[in-house]
């Protein structure tokens, strides 16, 4: 079993024993936005763009990986308040309470030597090949 793919593997066995993958068609209401740093500077445009989307009646997701896990520790999104922007914190609260779902990589947190770490409330902990999935089933995915 390896412990990057998702519980339900989409993979199928032929009938010859190789594996073939079948992929669902890209929903093109959905928006992927992937955070993969820690830099205050770059917080922000994920959720603004998400929480748009959202009231674009589109469906946004927010996936956490590499050192963008850094901003979910209880207390650090809280310290980044950039301009007149709320802060970080408020930002992902207000995500949250629309019904955008955040999610974050395991195979991230290990990476980081975190195996018993907490995260602020309301995120959602995805194997890594979750992120695949979800740019294949995306209509469009955004890194930052």
């Amino acid at each position: 079993m390896n412990a990057f793919l998702p519980d339900s593997d989409r993979r199928k066995k032929t009938t010859a024993g190789e594996r073939e993958r079948s992929f669902p068609m890209k929903d093109e209401e959905t928006i992927l936005y992937v955070q993969t740093s820690d830099e205050p500077e770059r917080q922000y445009s994920p959720h603004v763009l998400a929480q748009t989307a959202k009231a674009m009646d589109l469906k946004p997701r927010i996936y956490y990986l590499g050192q963008g896990l850094r901003i979910l520790k209880p207390g650090e999104a809280e310290k980044i308040k950039l301009g007149d922007f709320p802060s970080v914190m408020e930002i992902i609260k207000k995500s949250q309470e629309m019904g955008i779902e955040i999610l974050v990589c395991e195979a991230s947190k290990r990476m980081l030597g975190w195996e018993k770490v907490d995260l602020i409330p309301g995120v959602k902990i995805v194997g890594a090949a979750t992120l695949n999935d979800l740019a294949l089933e995306s209509g469009t995915t955004m890194w930052f």
